[in-house]
C-alpha cells in the first residue's frame, strides 16, 4: 500500500473518531448537557419564591438546574432559602412541563450546623416566633449535596427560614438520630409530601 493509502486511512479513521467524540460531547446547541454542579448562594441572591436573601436567613438552601436554560431571567439554578418552598416550586414548574437536570440541598451531615433559640421573635419583637428552634443556615457550594443522595428529616420541631422546614442529611444514621431528638419523619426526596397540601 501506497503512503497516500495509509495518509487517507489516517484522515477518515481520524475524521471518524472527532464525530464519535462530537456526539458524545453534544454539540454548542446545548442538546447534551453537562452536569450541573452546585453554586455559592452566598452573594446576596434572594429565593425566588418569598424575595429573602438566601444567606441571611436559617435554615437549608436550594438550587434546582431545569433543562432548556429555566429559569429564562439568569444562567444558572432558581434558587431558594427554604427545602419547603424548593419543593413546592418545583412542583408547580413540573407541572407546567419543567424537566428538572439536577437539584441541590444543604447536606446537614457535611457541616457544622448550630440550633439557635430566637429570644426577639424574628418578626418585629411581638415575641410569636420567641423559643422556637431554628437551625443554621450553610449556602455555600461545598455545602450542597444532590437532592436524591439525601434523607429529610419532615415534621421536627426545629424550623427553617419560613417556619417548618425539611432537612436534609446525606447519612441516614444521622437523620434518624436527628428526628429522633427533635421529632418528624425521615423521607426520601421522592417521598416528600405537597408543602401547598
Amino acid at each position: 500500500m501506497t503512503a497516500d493509502g495509509w495518509s487517507r486511512r489516517r484522515f477518515l479513521a481520524g475524521g471518524a473518531v472527532a464525530a464519535a467524540l462530537a456526539g458524545c460531547l453534544g454539540d454548542d446547541d446545548g442538546e447534551e448537557e453537562l452536569p450541573a454542579e452546585p453554586i455559592d448562594l452566598t452573594e446576596g441572591q434572594a429565593c425566588d419564591v418569598c424575595g429573602m436573601v438566601i444567606a441571611d436567613h436559617y435554615g437549608p438552601a436550594g438550587q434546582l438546574f431545569y433543562a432548556d436554560g429555566k429559569p429564562d431571567d439568569r444562567d444558572g439554578p432558581a434558587w431558594f432559602d427554604s427545602v419547603a418552598e424548593l419543593v413546592a416550586s418545583h412542583e408547580g414548574r413540573r407541572e407546567r412541563g419543567w424537566e428538572l437536570r439536577e437539584g441541590f440541598v444543604t447536606d446537614y451531615s457535611t457541616v457544622d450546623y448550630d440550633l439557635l433559640e430566637r429570644d426577639d421573635g424574628g418578626d418585629g419583637g411581638d415575641g410569636e416566633n420567641e423559643g422556637e428552634t431554628y437551625i443554621s443556615s450553610h449556602a455555600s457550594s461545598e455545602a450542597f449535596a444532590e437532592v436524591t443522595a439525601v434523607e429529610y428529616v419532615v415534621g421536627s420541631d426545629v424550623e427553617g427560614a419560613m417556619g417548618e422546614d425539611y432537612l436534609p442529611f446525606s447519612d441516614s444514621e444521622e437523620a434518624a438520630a436527628f428526628a429522633e431528638e427533635h421529632g418528624g419523619d425521615v423521607l426520601s426526596w421522592e417521598e416528600l409530601p405537597s408543602p401547598n397540601a
